[in-house]
């Protein structure tokens, strides 16, 4: 690939006979993003009802002999970890399904995917049919992947329209809210109790069972991923222009949404449905990058970041009393999606 063809911003990679395309402000803002990750998660380790310096969270990190072992090896490592990695698969998740929505409000919690697997499993928690919290995100999964396949195909005209995909989304999600409440107040009460800790998407408890199968599931997405971060050059061309490049777009677009929704599936099993993050990462992202598609990678930093902060500020705010992350980011969340819409009025989309 010769000077001359290569696109203004990027630059050219090789590895042997294979040459890569890299975006010089995305790969700037994710080594931002990193270090602001890394601040993040210090912070996190070293404050708390018990200060602790960033040495001796060094010394825990590494596995160095440290008093504080137990506060934060035990009590706020586990914890931190399992945001860390709810927020790379929700930012990740909504890069993706914004990116085959071709729209900025189209993210797993707006269009029904953590509605669906809430509705699960309340559900199956109200009625006693799931009695361990170790079945909850099986359950999670397998709603979120109902509810993301249902307005999928609803969507689905000859392709899939971005107009449509949302607004049936939408709908799915009030549909699916409303069975929630059902299913919450018709169902046993103390499961039911147990039903609404859950939905208020919260790390608290939250640990290494969390983490482990997570980890792995963002492990085996990494392929996925790669082959999306190649496909997303050409899909977000008009169809005419991706069909004309060698495109498969059908299948593209199919396999980059049941990405986003198994991801976003599995976030909402792991902590509970943790609103708009989804939704923020892949804009912030984009506009941290300048770039003409939205960064995956930069999204799923963005998507930790914000996690990461939220559950920090979760803990202090009103501290001794510890806010469910889900209630942070929902305050911040809200009044950005009322600024989207507001702005896509004024744009006419």
């Amino acid at each position: 690939m010769s000077a001359a063809v290569v696109p203004a911003g990027y630059r050219v990679l090789r590895a042997g006979p294979a040459s890569f395309l890299l975006h010089r402000r995305s790969a700037l803002a994710a080594c931002g993003l990193l270090l602001l990750l890394a601040a993040a998660v210090v912070a996190s380790l070293c404050l708390g009802e018990s200060t602790v310096s960033p040495a001796e969270v060094l010394k825990v990190v590494t596995g160095r002999p440290s008093p504080h072992e137990l506060v934060v090896g035990e009590f706020r490592l586990p914890r931190v970890q399992v945001g860390l990695l709810v927020g790379l698969a929700l930012g990740l998740a909504g890069a993706l399904i914004q990116t085959v929505a071709r729209n900025p409000l189209a993210s797993p919690d707006v269009v029904g995917v953590s509605h669906g697997a809430a509705a699960l499993v309340v559900g199956l928690l109200a009625y006693g049919v799931v009695g361990s919290t170790g079945q909850v995100p099986y359950a999670a999964v397998g709603g979120g992947l109902v509810a993301g396949l249902l307005v999928h195909s609803l969507a689905w005209r000859g392709g899939l329209h971005a107009q449509r995909f949302v607004l049936i989304g939408i709908g799915i999600s009030v549909a699916l809210s409303s069975l929630t409440t059902v299913f919450l107040t018709k169902g046993d009460g103390l499961q039911a109790q147990q039903a609404k800790v859950w939905m208020t998407g919260s790390l608290n408890g939250a640990g290494h069972a969390q983490s482990g199968w997570l980890s792995w599931v963002l492990l085996a997405a990494l392929p996925v991923a790669l082959w999306a971060a190649r496909a997303q050059r050409s899909i977000s061309f008009d169809d005419a222009s991706a069909v004309g490049l060698g495109l498969r777009l059908n299948r593209t677009r199919a396999g980059m949404a049941l990405l986003g929704i198994v991801l976003a599936s599995c976030a909402a099993g792991a902590t509970g449905p943790v609103d708009f993050v989804a939704l923020m990462a892949p804009q912030i992202a984009v506009r941290l990058a300048r770039s003409a598609q939205i960064p995956l990678l930069c999204s799923a930093l963005t998507g930790a970041v914000v996690v990461v902060l939220a559950d920090l500020l979760a803990r202090r705010m009103l501290a001794p009393v510890e806010l469910p992350v889900g209630v942070v980011t929902g305050l911040v969340g809200a009044p950005y999606l009322m600024w989207l819409l507001l702005r896509s009025r004024r744009g006419g989309s």
